[in-house]
């Protein structure tokens, strides 16, 4: 018998026991490869996810995929491939996860959730519309979970013009919920977009979606987030989105400014130092201590957001046949 001198050594040459997650991610068999983009199925063990950090608007986050093929440059979302061993950060958009059982987890945990009706949001760290919902149509069959209820209150957040596909699906929801979709439109600039959101589509298209929306009178709203300092902060640029997006029939606009996790910052920062190379000693400035911004900044641009929705109407309120109180809640 062979005597191993390094104990140790020998230990660090074993390949690493993966848990949880990770172990799950590592098994989900590929469905499909295009690209440069690898989509696998995930067996799901949970739908709903609580809202920890107490910073949003919202309780549950519901997401049917793990990774987005958009490849926003500042996503906060990169740290969440981490979870299963995959530590490259350009894995978040080249391998999707597609969380193929989360409609029927879904439907359970609605049905025994002890506090049904507190806020869900769709879409909070990928988009459920993107390129690989047009094969997997989960997000379609979460929303058909949903409409099948009463009393609910959900929100979807996308870039995608894939959500126009549901339309049918939306105003069942806005009917017997409350509800509402908004559009993120990070920039009016076409190019800025393309480089900040290479794989996303172009804003006009975006707004073209939330005017068809508010046509079907589905509630709608846009998103300018994130407001990035330097590239999209200006008070004209914010301005210009405010007063397209109400031409557009969004009933809201919203902006929070850029925060960066380390997992974005190692992606952002070699990106700005890229294409905006004069911005990067300011970034590393702002950044310094935190991944959140406060102080007189943050203030500035809440009051400037603040003063686009009174001024363009835009403060987000509905009809007043808005769905009864969450207790209302029942299966049709």
């Amino acid at each position: 018998m062979q005597k191993i001198s390094n104990p140790a050594a020998a230990a660090e040459d074993q390949p690493k026991r993966l848990v949880g997650i990770a172990r799950l991610a590592a098994e989900s068999p590929q469905v499909r490869e295009r690209a440069e983009v690898e989509y696998f199925g995930l067996e799901a063990r949970t739908a709903l996810n609580r809202e920890s950090t107490g910073r949003m608007p919202f309780a549950w986050t519901l997401n049917p995929y793990r990774g987005c093929e958009f490849g926003c440059k500042y996503c906060y979302a990169r740290y969440t491939h981490e979870f299963m061993e995959l530590w490259d950060g350009r894995d978040f958009e080249r391998k999707i996860y597609a969380k193929v059982n989360s409609p029927e987890i879904l439907r359970q945990e609605l049905l025994h959730a002890k506090d049904k009706g507190l806020p869900i949001a769709l879409g909070t760290a990928t988009d459920p519309y993107q390129p690989a919902e047009k094969q997997f149509e989960i997000t379609r069959r979460m929303l058909e979970v949903m409409a099948a209820l009463s009393g609910l209150e959900v929100h979807i957040t996308t870039k995608s013009v894939l959500i126009l596909r549901d339309v049918d699906l939306l105003k069942a929801l806005a009917g017997r919920h409350r509800f509402s979709v908004h559009m993120t439109v990070t920039t009016l600039d076409e190019h800025l977009a393309r480089l900040l959101e290479p794989k996303a589509p172009p804003p006009v298209k975006r707004l073209e979606a939330v005017a068809q929306l508010a046509g079907a009178r589905v509630p709608v709203g846009v998103n300018a987030m994130p407001i990035l300092p330097g590239l999209t902060d200006s008070p004209q640029a914010l301005e210009a989105l405010a007063r397209t997006a109400a031409a557009a029939g969004a009933q809201s606009i919203y902006g929070n400014v850029l925060f960066l996790k380390p997992s974005a910052m190692a992606q952002f920062m070699p990106f700005l130092e890229k294409e905006f190379p004069q911005l990067v000693s300011r970034y590393r400035k702002l950044y310094a201590r935190s991944a959140y911004l406060n102080g007189e900044y943050k203030e500035h641009m809440t009051k400037l957001m603040a003063e686009l929705r009174t001024k363009y109407r835009l403060e987000g309120k509905h009809e007043d046949h808005r769905p009864g109180p969450p207790a209302q809640m029942k299966f049709w």
